[in-house]
C-alpha cells in the first residue's frame, strides 16, 4: 500500500525542527501536534488549550531485522534537541532514552507535515507523514476529529527486512493540561477485517467533565500483515514497564498483553511487515477522539479579557455530535482514507500549484493551522465562534472579535458556513436595538450575546464588508434580507449623538474603540477607511434590498468623507490622525469608552496614535480592494502612504530596538514595527503597542503594497514574518499575536488572493480573471467552491478553468475584458472547461 504524492511547499532542516508542532485535527475538534522531529506534543483535545502537554507516554518505535540479521529497534524521531540534554535529574525531553534515527528533517504543505528519518545504521529509512482531511468548503470533511500518522518504511538495500511499527500511549482521558482526574481508565481492544484498535476511556468521571471523553488509536491491516496489541504495560518499578516493553518488542515484533492496575494504563499496537528489498510499504496509524463537554467562555462580566476563564455553561461540540463513537469514527475513515487523502491533495496542489511566489502561498497556506487550533470551535448547536488567540491553557480575549476577525478573509473566502456563522450571531445575537454590536459575543449566546455591551467602531464596520463580501460570494439575497435590518441598524448607529459620525459627514469624529484596545479621538486613517469601506458596502445591499434613498445617502457619506480624509489627514507621505479632545465626558454616546484600558481622560486623551505612521492605516481600502468595492481613497496618496509604511516601518534589525511591550521579533530579525514617529512628532504616552510587530498587520500592510503594483515591498515584508517562524525560533504554524494561532495572521491569505486576481460575484454568478502579470495557474474560491484557473495560448482557449470541490453557478467568464458563457449553468467538482477565444462563446 502505497500513499499519494504530497506537495511541499518548505522544508525544514535539522537546525530547525525544533519549535515545529503541527496541528493534526479538525476544524472545531481540538488538536495534537507533529513535532519537527516526530514526537507527538501539545496534545489539546480536553475542550482546553493544552500547549505541552502530553501523555506520560506517547511515541511511535520501529523494529527492524534485515535477512538473517539481529533485529533493531528505535523511536521513530529524530535526535533530542540540545536543550534538553540538561536537568536536575538528566535529560528533559519526553523519552529521552530511546534510541533514535540520527538524522532528521521536516517537509511541509499545511496541512501535510513529513518527518524524513534516516540512520546509517538501521536497515529501513523511514517517513512519518502527518495529515488531516482538509477540503476547502467542505466543512464536514474538515472537521473530522482525527489525526492520520502513516510510516513510509523504504528499504534501501539488498535484503528483504521484517518489520513492525509500534504506537503507545497512556490512557489520557481525565487530563488535558489544566483537569488531571482519572475515573478507572480502561483500554479496549476494538477489531475489525481491516483495523484493529484500543479505544481508551474513563467511565467514573464526573459528568460532564471537561477532559471526559474517549480516544482511538488503531492501525490499518492487511494482507502479509499481523498485529498485535496491549491493554496494559507491566507495572514493575525502576522503569521496568518501558524496559519490559522494549525487550517485548525487540524480541519478535509482536507484543504480548500484561496485567496493569495502572491509573492510566499504557496501550500499545504493533503491526508486523515486510519491506521487500528496494521497495516501499506504508503504515498506517488513525488517533480519532471524542470530548464532547466545551464549557463556554466567562462572559458575564468585563474583567481580564486575556485570561479566558470558562463559566459551567456546556455548550458542547458540534463534532462530537457527529462523531460521538471514536472507533466508528476510526472505521469510517479508514473506510474513505484514500479518497480524503486525495481529496485534500487535490486541495492543497490548487494553492501549491499557482504561479505566486513560494513565500506566499506558504504562509497562506500554514496560517490557515488557526481554524484547526483551539482558537477556533463549533458549538453543539452548529454555531462556530473563535477566540482572537489561545494561551498555553487558556483562551485569549474571548468573543469572536470583530475587530480582530475583521482583517482576515480566508474564512468567508474558502468555508461559507464559518463566515454566515459569524455573521448570524453578530447580527442576530450581538446588535441591539440602538445598532451597537457588541464586539465580543458572549457564550452561551442566548444568554450573554450581548454583556460585553461595548463597541469597537473598527469591529463594527468590518462586520458590514464582511456581510457584503458574504452576499457577493453567495448570491444569496435571503441571507441578506433576513440580517440587513440589523446591518443597517450598525451603520446608523454611527450617526447618534456623541457618537462616531454624529454630524454625518462621512468622517468619524467621535470617540472610537478599536484593535488598539484604546479609544482614538477624532478623525484618523485606519477607523476612517473602515467606515468608507462600510458606507460602500452598505449603500450597495441597501440598493440590492429596494432602500434607493439609503443608499444615496451611504454614498454621499463615503465622497464627502473621502475627500475630507485625503484633503485634510494626508500629511504629503501618510496619512495621520487629527487628535480632538471631548472636553465633556458625558457627551460621548454610551457604549463607546471601555472603563479601563482607553485614555483617563477625555478632555486631554493619552493612547493617541497622533502624527504616526501606522502599519495599517490604510486597513479599509486593503479590505475594500479584497471584496471588490473599489478605490476609496486618492491613489496617488494610496501607493505614497503604503511606500512610506514600507520605508520607515519596515526594519531589517532589530537589534537595538527598544519595546516597552510584548516582542514577536527580536536580534538581527527582520519586521515591521506597528507605528513610527519623525523626530520630536510622537505622544508622550502613545497608543501601546506602537514598538511592536504583530503579522496580522504586516500582512495587511504587505497585502497593501501588492495590491498598488509594489510587489517587491510586500513580498519583502512576507519573507520577513515567515524567516522568523523557521522552525528554530518560533513554530510556522502558531503565529502568535495576543495568544498562540492569533485570527489575525490569517491575513496571509490576504496576499495569495490579490496576486491571484480573480474575483467571483454570485449576484450574477459571474467570474473575471485579472490581469495577472503571472503566465501560470491561478486559484480561485467561492466559499462554496473553489479551484484553477490555466491562461493558455493556444489559438482556440484563452484558458482552462477547473472546478476541484463544490459547484460553481457560472453565467460567464471574463478574460481580458471579454465575455465567455460555460456549457453549462453549473460547474461540478472535477469538471473542467476550456475557455474559448472568442467574445462570446455557446
Amino acid at each position: 500500500m502505497t500513499s499519494t504524492t504530497w506537495p511541499v511547499l518548505r522544508r525544514f532542516d535539522a537546525d530547525h525542527l525544533d519549535r515545529i508542532s503541527l496541528p493534526l485535527g479538525g476544524i472545531g475538534t481540538g488538536t495534537v501536534g507533529l513535532g519537527g522531529r516526530g514526537d507527538l506534543r501539545d496534545f489539546e483535545l480536553g475542550n482546553r488549550p493544552g500547549k505541552g502537554f502530553r501523555p506520560s507516554v506517547a511515541f511511535f518505535a520501529v523494529r527492524a531485522a534485515a535477512g538473517d540479521g539481529a533485529p533493531r529497534a528505535l523511536a521513530v524521531e529524530g535526535p533530542v534537541p540540545v536543550e534538553r540534554y540538561e536537568g536536575a535529574f538528566g535529560s528533559t525531553a519526553p523519552h529521552h532514552g530511546l534510541p533514535r534515527f540520527q538524522q532528521a528533517s521536516f517537509e511541509t504543505a499545511y496541512p501535510f507535515g513529513q518527518v524524513v528519518l534516516s540512520d546509517d545504521t538501521f536497515p529501513l529509512q523511514v517517513t512519518l507523514q502527518g495529515f488531516n482531511p482538509f477540503v476547502f468548503t467542505d466543512t464536514a470533511t474538515s472537521s473530522l476529529p482525527v489525526a492520520v500518522l502513516r510510516h513510509r518504511l523504504h528499504n534501501p538495500g539488498g535484503e528483504d527486512v521484517r518489520a513492525s511499527v509500534a504506537f503507545a500511549m497512556s490512557n489520557f482521558v481525565g487530563a488535558n493540561g489544566t483537569e488531571d482526574r482519572t475515573g478507572a481508565n480502561t483500554n479496549t481492544v476494538r477489531s475489525s477485517e481491516h483495523l484493529t484498535g484500543v479505544t481508551m476511556t474513563a467511565p467514573d468521571l464526573p459528568e460532564q467533565a471537561e477532559a471526559a471523553g474517549e480516544v482511538t488509536m488503531a492501525v490499518l491491516t492487511g494482507p502479509g500483515t499481523s498485529v498485535s496489541t496491549r491493554t496494559g504495560w507491566d507495572d514493575r518499578n525502576w522503569g521496568n514497564g518501558l524496559l519490559d516493553f522494549w525487550d517485548d518488542l525487540l524480541e519478535d515484533g509482536h507484543l504480548d498483553d500484561r496485567a496493569t492496575a495502572s491509573p492510566r494504563p499504557v496501550a500499545s499496537l504493533a503491526l508486523e511487515v515486510a519491506v521487500p528489498a528496494g521497495e516501499t510499504v506504508d503504515v498506517t496509524f488513525l488517533l480519532t477522539w471524542c470530548f464532547p463537554h466545551r464549557r463556554a467562555w466567562r462572559s458575564e462580566d468585563h474583567g481580564n479579557i486575556s485570561i479566558g476563564q470558562h463559566s459551567d455553561d456546556v455548550v458542547g461540540n458540534a463534532y462530537a455530535v457527529a462523531h460521538p463513537d471514536s472507533w466508528q469514527t476510526a472505521l469510517e475513515v479508514a473506510e474513505q482514507l484514500p479518497e480524503l487523502e486525495s481529496r485534500t491533495v487535490q486541495t492543497v496542489a490548487a494553492v501549491a500549484g499557482a504561479d505566486v511566489p513560494a513565500v506566499v502561498r506558504e504562509a497562506a497556506l500554514a496560517n490557515l493551522s488557526t481554524l484547526r487550533s483551539p482558537t477556533v470551535f463549533q458549538t453543539a448547536d452548529g454555531g462556530y465562534y473563535g477566540w482572537e488567540g489561545v494561551g498555553d491553557r487558556v483562551g485569549s480575549c474571548y468573543g469572536t472579535c470583530t475587530h480582530v476577525w475583521g482583517y482576515e478573509f480566508a474564512t468567508t473566502l474558502l468555508f461559507a458556513p464559518i463566515s454566515h456563522s459569524f455573521r448570524r450571531t453578530q447580527y442576530l445575537h450581538s446588535t441591539d436595538e440602538r445598532g451597537l454590536m457588541s464586539f465580543r459575543t458572549g457564550l452561551p449566546a442566548e444568554k450573554y450575546a450581548r454583556t460585553w455591551d461595548l463597541a469597537a467602531a473598527d469591529g463594527q464596520m468590518a462586520c458590514l464588508v464582511h456581510l457584503y463580501l458574504d452576499w457577493r460570494l453567495s448570491g444569496d439575497r435571503e441571507l441578506l434580507a433576513e440580517l440587513w435590518p440589523a446591518a443597517r441598524r450598525t451603520l446608523e448607529f454611527c450617526w447618534i449623538p456623541g457618537g462616531w459620525d454624529a454630524d454625518r459627514d462621512g468622517v468619524m469624529e467621535g470617540v472610537q474603540h478599536n484593535t488598539m484596545d484604546v479609544e482614538y479621538y477624532g478623525p484618523n486613517p485606519q477607523m476612517g477607511s473602515w467606515y468608507l469601506a462600510a458606507l460602500r458596502a452598505s449603500a450597495e445591499m441597501a440598493e440590492a434590498l429596494g432602500e434607493a434613498d439609503f443608499a444615496q445617502e451611504c454614498r454621499r457619506l463615503a465622497e464627502q468623507g473621502s475627500r475630507w480624509l485625503d484633503e485634510n489627514l494626508f500629511n504629503g507621505a501618510f496619512y495621520v490622525h487629527e487628535v480632538r479632545p471631548v472636553a465633556d465626558a458625558d457627551q460621548v454616546a454610551e457604549g463607546l469608552r471601555h472603563r479601563d484600558m482607553g485614555a483617563s481622560s477625555t478632555a486631554e486623551p493619552d493612547l493617541q496614535l497622533a502624527n504616526g505612521c501606522l502599519v495599517d492605516q490604510l486597513v479599509g481600502e486593503y479590505a475594500a480592494g479584497l471584496v471588490g468595492l473599489g478605490r476609496l481613497l486618492d491613489p496617488d496618496h494610496v501607493e505614497t502612504a503604503l511606500h512610506t509604511v514600507y520605508e520607515r516601518n519596515f526594519v531589517r534589525d532589530f537589534s537595538h530596538h527598544f519595546n516597552h511591550m510584548r516582542s514577536f521579533v527580536l536580534g538581527g530579525e527582520s519586521a515591521t514595527l506597528m507605528c513610527t514617529y519623525e523626530e520630536g512628532a510622537r505622544p508622550r504616552r502613545p497608543f501601546p503597542y506602537f514598538t511592536e510587530v504583530m503579522t496580522g498587520f504586516e500582512y495587511t500592510a504587505a497585502t497593501g503594497l501588492l495590491q498598488v503594483g509594489r510587489v517587491e515591498e510586500g513580498l519583502e515584508l512576507v519573507e520577513a514574518i515567515r524567516e522568523r517562524y523557521d522552525g528554530a525560533r518560533r513554530n510556522p504554524f502558531d503565529e502568535a499575536e495576543c495568544g498562540h494561532h492569533y485570527a489575525r495572521a490569517m491575513a496571509s491569505w490576504s496576499a495569495f488572493a490579490t496576486l491571484n486576481d480573480i474575483s467571483y460575484d454570485g449576484r450574477s454568478q459571474t467570474l473575471v480573471v485579472g490581469d495577472r502579470a503571472p503566465a501560470g495557474q491561478a486559484f480561485w474560491s467561492t466559499g462554496a467552491a473553489f479551484g484553477t484557473w490555466c491562461p493558455s495560448t493556444a489559438p482556440d482557449s484563452v484558458g482552462e478553468l477547473t472546478v476541484v470541490a463544490g459547484e460553481l453557478p457560472l453565467t460567464s467568464v471574463v478574460v481580458s475584458g471579454q465575455e465567455h458563457r460555460p456549457p453549462a449553468p453549473v460547474l461540478v467538482p472535477g469538471s473542467s472547461w476550456s475557455v474559448g477565444p472568442g467574445p462570446r462563446q455557446p
